[in-house]
């Protein structure tokens, strides 16, 4: 059972709780919190089972969706993945910024960038990667804390970002001594890139917002990259 769901189960059973304390002082009839827990963990099973926990993600995330700083986070947080990618010449293929476009889009978690990395996993099935190339998407991948970071002075996002880098270097034989210094040396990496292309990484949190084609934004990040090139020249 997916972690959404034990947690659908957890508000289910404190609710029945709340309601065996407190309903006798509301005369709530013992029947409405019983048929209220058995909706609840019948969700739950059905979310588990049918769609692997995607269900109770999407529901959560609308809920956080209320929130503008959520909200806000999220774009800050996926427009660092784009930028970096774009710098580094990582070809950016979509993103989303909801669990619900995710799941529209056939990609888990709650949104996010998707990436053109059919190299990257013909190398990993080998076990053998390009100094290069690992560092790239390493820088990629912890891109998305850097935003935050700059922006708000603390991530909340990046979870499953840390653990692709971890993985990816688990395959690659990296020890766990290892995995601390990557993590904050790609994120280091990847704060300079914003800060030196920060005009151009504004620019592309506005044009996600509207939720602009990926053609476009790689077509007005040329274009903010070439004016800002010009300006030191």
């Amino acid at each position: 059972m997916s972690q959404t769901s034990l947690n659908l189960v957890a508000i289910s059973i404190f609710l029945m709780t709340l309601s065996v304390l407190l309903g006798p002082l509301l005369n709530l009839s013992p029947a409405v919190p019983a048929i209220a827990t058995f909706a609840i963990l019948g969700i739950a099973t059905f979310d588990s089972f049918s769609l692997q926990g995607k269900g109770g993600t999407i529901f959560l995330d609308w809920i956080a969706g209320f929130s503008s700083e959520h909200r806000d986070r999220i774009v800050h947080h996926e427009a660092g993945h784009f930028l970096v990618a774009y710098l580094l010449g990582i070809p950016v293929t979509g993103y989303t910024l909801s669990a619900w476009e995710a799941w529209k889009q056939g990609q888990p978690g709650q949104g996010g960038v998707s990436f053109n990395d059919g190299e990257l996993a013909s190398q990993l099935e080998v076990g053998k990667i390009s100094a290069q190339m690992l560092d790239r998407y390493c820088t990629v991948w912890m891109a998305g804390i850097a935003a935050e970071t700059l922006v708000f002075n603390n991530a909340e996002g990046g979870g499953d970002d840390k653990n692709k880098l971890i993985g990816v270097l688990t395959i690659l034989g990296f020890s766990e001594s290892v995995y601390q210094q990557k993590l904050r040396f790609h994120t280091l990496q990847a704060k300079t890139l914003l800060q030196e292309n920060w005009s151009s990484y504004e620019a592309l949190v506005n044009a996600m917002r509207q939720r602009t084609s990926v053609e476009d934004c790689h077509a007005q990040l040329g274009d903010a990259i070439n004016r800002v090139q010009e300006r030191r020249d």
